[in-house]
């Protein structure tokens, strides 16, 4: 239930800012509201929906700001993460993300799917805390991932070339292949930091072209 809601908000058939009535989607999914209530309580865990007091639950809509703290909140959670990764789990955690690096050149060369190119960029990320050993990482990471991509894919893509988007992740791989904590968590941060830059950008953009 709650996994057709995210996919269909993801992939855009439900707009931000739409309200989504727990009893025309109980209508549809022929359920009865309880689950659908269940699953909406989870979204807006997530991030990708919001409650509003006496009109119920709607897609949130995406802003600078929170997008800006959101990636504020992953610069840290991930610096801490890929520091732990690198000092006690570097061996077993190169592999992974060497592949997902691989996948996602894989990607670039096969077109412009921004959901598949989102979801393996997320991917990447999520590995780092997985592999950091911390399940609190881990769900924390969770927890702020699909308001991630929703900001990702209501902006479009970042780069021009997805190769180059791709080749970002190179640094912080070379870093924990070096053992090197403190080089890893800069790179890492560093990753993050600009992709924050680009995104507010974008945002700030689309709001100065928006009409009166």
């Amino acid at each position: 239930m709650a996994k057709t809601l995210v996919d269909a908000i993801l992939a855009g058939g439900i707009p931000p800012g739409e309200r989504l009535a727990e009893s025309t989607i109980a209508k549809q999914m022929d359920l009865s509201r309880a689950p659908v209530r269940e699953a909406l309580r989870l979204l807006e865990s997530s991030g990708l929906v919001e409650y509003r007091t006496n009109r119920g639950f709607f897609v949130k809509v995406v802003s600078v700001t929170s997008m800006a703290d959101l990636y504020d909140l992953r610069i840290l959670l991930e610096t801490a993460a890929i520091r732990r990764l690198t000092e006690i789990n570097a061996d077993v955690a190169l592999p992974a993300l060497r592949a997902q690096v691989a996948e996602l050149h894989r990607l670039a060369g096969e077109g412009d799917d921004l959901m598949a190119h989102v979801s393996a960029d997320m991917q990447f990320h999520r590995l780092i805390c997985e592999h950091s050993g911390n399940q609190r990482f881990l769900q924390l990471f969770d927890q702020i991932a699909n308001e991630t991509k929703l900001g990702l894919l209501v902006i479009g893509r970042l780069y021009d070339d997805p190769h180059e988007m791709a080749g970002t992740h190179d640094p912080i791989v070379e870093a924990v292949a070096l053992g090197d904590a403190n080089r890893a968590a800069g790179a890492i941060d560093y990753h993050i930091r600009v992709a924050k830059e680009m995104v507010t950008q974008h945002f700030h953009d689309q709001q100065e072209g928006k009409p009166e």
